[in-house]
């Protein structure tokens, strides 16, 4: 069996509120913990309503202080929006907090839009720059040297594991080259999955981080009694979606009984590119797909996804994925 983990969104539902959110985002970290799961993780958005992870830092504290053994961390934070010193800082900060505990994924996309990265600060013309920023950020975890004129207080001499998201095969590219862990997005974005994978583990340079390739995949997860309720709990999903498409983000919807009448005929399509890679409907369904991807994929790990409208429907889906990952 290989190791399995959970990405959390921190989603703001309609009927609910940003205080309700998080609450349920403790509740399902200390709920996975239970399961075995091996990382919790939360991925940093900016001016999206249904989305509560802006923060993405403060929410690791959150998490990792109401849980034991998991470990948390960010999936990923946008550096394009940060200075590598400050990302150094804070999850030196977390660290030292939580030893052992915290990792740290970087992303390369801002997250938003570019209003939005404007009123950051910070410009998506640095994402020309996110190497040399990768590079930063590791220099500031090794320890200080006589004389260093910057340094992270809290972050030198730390061990914080950090790893290359991606969407393409830049991100692959990247992660060989430093020989750093890889986190593939094919939750949303799976076209580029499998030459991605296959150019990181061709490329890839041992160093002092890591001996080996480390790739993880990302799976959505709509598990449920039968078949047709993992079904309808993956309308939330699909609607998020088409509402994102639509230029109409907002909070996160319920699920819907006919998804046909939501969407026009190329909307459908777009989110069934996009949401390829999902296992839906009862345990049985979960272990079958789950084995699937994971014999044709090769994963290192896997990390889990489930944008699921209700609490508890939500748990129960990565209870079901939990079972069916240890049946395996």
């Amino acid at each position: 069996m290989i190791p399995y983990s959970i990405l959390d969104l921190c989603p703001v539902c309609e009927g609910s509120t940003v205080t309700q959110a998080f609450a349920n985002s403790l509740d399902l970290a200390r709920h996975v913990e239970s399961l075995g799961f091996t990382r919790y993780w939360l991925a940093e958005h900016h001016n999206m309503a249904g989305i509560g992870s802006s923060a993405t830092a403060v929410l690791i504290d959150h998490i990792a202080g109401g849980t034991k053994t998991i470990r948390v961390g960010s999936g990923g934070v946008m550096l394009p929006n940060h200075s590598p010193l400050q990302v150094a800082e804070q999850f030196g900060t977390l660290e030292a907090l939580y030893p052992g505990r915290i990792d740290l994924g970087l992303g390369r996309a801002p997250g938003t839009d570019q209003p939005t990265a404007r009123a950051l600060r910070r410009y998506f013309d640095g994402a020309d720059e996110f190497p040399r920023d990768v590079q930063e950020v590791l220099h500031y975890f090794q320890p200080a040297q006589p004389n260093q004129l910057v340094r992270a207080v809290p972050g030198a001499g730390l061990d914080v594991p950090v790893w290359i998201l991606g969407s393409s095969l830049f991100g692959a590219q990247l992660a060989a080259a430093l020989g750093l862990p890889y986190a593939f997005a094919s939750h949303f974005a799976p076209d580029a999955m499998e030459q991605a994978i296959r150019v990181y583990r061709d490329r890839f340079q041992p160093s002092q981080y890591l001996g080996k390739p480390h790739a993880m995949l990302a799976l959505n997860v709509f598990g449920a009694d039968t078949d047709a309720e993992g079904k309808r709990l993956m309308t939330t999903a699909q609607q998020a979606f088409v509402n994102l498409r639509r230029g109409q983000p907002g909070l996160i919807p319920p699920p819907i009984d006919d998804i046909e009448s939501f969407w026009q005929p190329h909307e459908k399509l777009g989110v069934e590119q996009a949401l390829a890679c999902s296992v839906v409907g009862s345990a049985e369904s979960l272990k079958r797909g789950i084995g699937d991807f994971i014999a044709r994929q090769q994963p290192d790990e896997i990390m889990l996804v489930a944008n699921i409208w209700d609490h508890e429907a939500r748990k129960h889906s990565f209870t079901l994925a939990a079972e069916a990952l240890k049946s395996l």
